[in-house]
């Protein structure tokens, strides 16, 4: 194969990727990712030891031993704009050589995992509740840029028909009281999930028919912004991926968690340990 042009794949003058500024070595293969900033170190708190920290832009990262496991946990921002970055870069970083600008021969497979947060649409879902996807509704922007084979699903009351990704992981999570459901992932927080404040979201129809929306065994039960970007692209490019959620808010039922620091650390302390077992 020809190799990538230096417009196409943009590298540091140090060979890492451009705008997380990782190489191969830095890179374990288990990493968990947090949308916010500040949330990696509440996921560092419960490391065994701490290797190296770094911070480029929204993306704070830090690689550290958990559980007899090396890891990396790193920061991506919300939306999936953020998440083609991170993916791509990632891929890049492991699967492309630096100095020949070839894919390597041998392909490396990443565990991504994603500890977020989001509103159930269930209304019989408790607040608090911990959810695991398995599988996700891309009602953002980001996969009509990218060849793929990914399924419409239709929503009637919906602006966009949104394509559906089952979840790339090639194990089940599972632990007591865990919730498996399909994630939707819109392309904002306030309209695009169905909030009207001073403009009136076209969305907030949709949100009661997404309810009884099944694919396969798993009805449609959350929404947030980045899940369907890390199911996708890791599914094209060959990784395996989870996304877990702290359900804080319940649409349906027009409440949100008052202690919500409690709900998210109970599911870091979860997936952490879940996670020393893959």
């Amino acid at each position: 194969m020809m190799p990538y042009s230096p417009s196409e794949l943009i590298l540091n003058p140090d060979g890492s990727v451009y705008h997380l500024g990782l190489k191969a070595e830095d890179i374990p293969d288990l990493v968990f990712t947090v949308g916010d900033p500040d949330r990696v170190g509440s996921v560092t708190t419960h490391f065994d030891s701490i290797l190296w920290e770094k911070n480029r832009r929204e993306f704070k990262m830090v690689r550290g031993h958990v559980f007899g496991k090396d890891v990396l946990v790193m920061s991506t921002g919300m939306g999936t704009d953020n998440i083609d970055i991170v993916l791509n870069e990632l891929d890049a970083a492991v699967n492309i050589d630096p100095v020949t600008r070839i894919n390597r021969q041998e392909h490396r497979k990443l565990t991504i995992i994603r500890i977020g947060t989001s509103g159930a649409i269930d209304p019989d879902i408790p607040l608090g509740s911990l959810l695991v996807s398995e599988g996700a509704l891309a009602f953002d922007g980001l996969l009509p840029y990218y060849e793929h084979s990914f399924s419409r699903i239709e929503i009637t009351a919906s602006p966009v028909n949104p394509f559906y990704i089952a979840a790339p992981h090639s194990q089940k999570a599972h632990w007591e009281d865990l919730y498996h459901g399909i994630t939707a992932t819109l392309p904002g927080f306030y309209a695009p999930q169905g909030r009207s404040i001073k403009l009136k979201s076209t969305f907030s129809k949709a949100l009661d028919e997404l309810t009884s929306t099944y694919v396969g065994e798993h009805h449609v039960t959350n929404f947030e912004m980045e899940t369907s970007g890390i199911y996708a692209l890791a599914h094209l490019l060959g990784h395996d991926a989870y996304s877990f959620s702290a359900l804080l808010a319940n649409r349906a039922n027009g409440t949100f968690h008052d202690k919500p620091e409690e709900a998210i650390n109970e599911l870091i302390k979860k997936v952490l340990a879940w996670a020393s077992t893959l």
